[in-house]
């Protein structure tokens, strides 16, 4: 390994709840301070109890960092990079990403890459991150120097991953495997505001229906689909928030009904905008989705997340090494 200076690698997620008791904290911060109803507070607490109060998306994250640095530090083609170093940034709890940064400065990282774990580039979600970086980085000097990882939907190691996810998920279907069964690809929804024409416009970027965001999940889905040959695959939004704000859509919810009506028999919800377990998975899909299908007739299920599945850490290297390749961090 070279004498140069240590490579700091910031892993970025949306962040969770620690426990029960962080529900109501934890909701406030990603409303921006406002406090929820007690309404709001009462539903989202009873959707952690449903799933067991289990909150894993920290643990996960740190595994996802520890094991990306792991790949980066053994390959042969880092020599001459300097050692990678992991940290943690969450976005809406502890450690937040300015804790992250700072604690990249106190242990003298004067180099970092920054990746979120969303595959799907958009101005509200992996852009904020991205900005939450610079913040931290000018409010308390220039250091560390940050290059970002700014999407990785439709890098090969990535579609070959989900490529085998969904094979593997058709393969267990019953009654009629892949032949009767519609495959959704799907991811957060975002909220979006009507223009006078009346056209979808996302609400921070002002980009039309034709956005970076929904063209890349859309690349995602036909991409993955033309390696297994899908006939039956479509997009579709899950997990909307609680705003007067219309979302993208049409809800994965909506889509799982009107197949039914359609003479399907079975769903697979391939999650491909999210890559670890948590209440949008756990919940969202598990529970709320599920129920739906089966109310409907169909057979349901979803692709295995990638949490910190070797095979996706060995993604995540290909995707740092290739980002590096083109944008070495000064």
């Amino acid at each position: 390994m070279s004498d140069a200076s240590p490579i700091g690698v910031l892993v970025m997620a949306y962040g969770t709840a620690d426990g029960p008791d962080d529900i109501e904290r934890y909701y406030t911060d990603i409303r921006g301070g406002r406090a929820p109803s007690l309404e709001h507070l009462h539903e989202l607490k009873g959707r952690y109890k449903a799933i067991g109060n289990i909150f894993p998306l920290l643990d996960t994250t740190r595994d996802q960092a520890e094991g990306l640095v792991e790949r980066l530090n053994a390959d042969e083609r880092a020599d001459g990079q300097g050692s990678f170093r992991a940290y943690l940034g969450m976005k809406h709890s502890p450690p937040f990403i300015t804790d992250g940064v700072e604690a990249m400065r106190a242990d003298g990282i004067e180099r970092g890459i920054g990746i979120v774990m969303a595959p799907h580039w958009s101005g509200m979600s992996v852009e904020t991150y991205v900005e939450r970086v610079e913040q931290a980085v000018d409010d308390h000097g220039e250091t560390p120097a940050f290059t970002f990882v700014r999407s990785y939907h439709d890098h090969p190691a990535f579609i070959s991953f989900l490529t085998d996810r969904v094979r593997e998920a058709l393969l267990a279907m019953p009654e009629g495997g892949r032949d009767d069964t519609m495959v959704i690809f799907s991811a957060h929804s975002l909220p979006v505001r009507t223009v006078d024409d009346g056209t979808l416009r996302c609400k921070r970027c002002d980009c039309d229906d034709s956005c970076r965001y929904r063209d890349g999940l859309q690349e995602t889905a036909d991409l993955v689909a033309e390696r297994l040959g899908l006939e039956h695959h479509s997009i579709a939004w899950q997990s909307a928030g609680r705003t007067p704000d219309p979302w993208w859509g049409p809800p994965v919810e909506t889509v799982i009904e009107q197949l039914a009506t359609r003479g399907r028999k079975a769903v697979l919800v391939c999650s491909a905008g999210f890559v670890a377990d948590h209440l949008e998975i756990l919940y969202d899909l598990d529970i709320e989705a599920r129920e739906i299908a089966e109310r409907a007739g169909l057979a349901f299920a979803r692709t295995r997340m990638p949490n910190a599945d070797p095979v996706f850490l060995d993604v995540l290297a290909q995707v740092v090494r290739g980002h590096m390749a083109e944008a070495p961090p000064a």
